[in-house]
């Protein structure tokens, strides 16, 4: 693994950037996954003997890229999978790059998700029917191009594929989302939805961290980046 993609690195926890090639935990598909690639780069790094201890806390769709935040230590982990179960205490700020402009440029969606593990789909219904999960998150018009805009995206609630799924219901799908609607893919097979910071307060040292993932490295992107610091 790249020493460039951590972007933040303590005795507790370690922050990556993912890229929309990277898988965060093992799957059927037999690629390393990014917890194997972090073991390696800290086993490397500091010539520690026998197992290095990677917790994943949490997860991101392999064709989105961003900031995921692993556990260094045991105690780390236990303490952030609970933070991360309580939804309120650590704040996850996306971007996302849809070509239909939303109604309003700002706005609170609520949904119910119905998710189809076949298909690996999640599909919103119009009530809660069962099994369906409510779904909430706020967006914000932050920036725009000829053809594109970019959202910024406050998720309230951690459902199976929310952001894609519920940005498609209001007609807007993420750039190169062909699952949920958008014509065409991207040339590097991912989605234009990146995981742009976290917020949290650290489960030991108890300071406030807040990480930032730079964008990938795409025309497109670097334009919103610098179009969304300019305002």
């Amino acid at each position: 693994m790249d020493a460039a993609k951590v972007l933040f690195e303590d005795n507790h926890i370690i922050a990556i950037n993912k890229s929309v090639s990277d898988i965060v935990q093992g799957d059927k598909t037999g690629d390393e996954p990014l917890s194997e690639q972090v073991k390696s780069y800290l086993k490397a790094k500091y010539q520690k003997p026998g197992n290095v201890f990677v917790g994943v806390t949490h997860r991101l769709d392999r064709p989105t890229s961003g900031v995921v935040l692993f556990a260094r230590t045991s105690k780390a982990l236990a303490r952030l999978n609970a933070m991360f179960q309580e939804k309120t205490q650590i704040k996850k700020t996306y971007w996302a790059i849809v070509k239909n402009r939303p109604e309003a440029d700002t706005g609170r969606l609520v949904h119910f998700l119905l998710r189809d593990t076949q298909k690996n789909k999640s599909t919103v219904v119009k009530k809660p029917v069962k099994e369906a999960k409510e779904a909430i998150l706020e967006y914000e018009l932050i920036a725009q191009s000829d053809n594109f805009y970019l959202l910024q995206i406050n998720l309230l609630t951690g459902r199976h594929h929310q952001i894609r799924a519920q940005l498609a219901a209001i007609g807007s799908p993420i750039k190169g989302d062909l699952k949920y609607g958008f014509p065409r893919s991207n040339p590097d097979g991912g989605i234009s939805l990146h995981a742009r910071s976290i917020e949290f307060v650290h489960p030991v040292s108890k300071e406030n961290v807040k990480i930032i993932a730079p964008v990938p490295d795409d025309i497109l992107w670097k334009y919103f980046e610098d179009a969304s610091q300019s305002k």
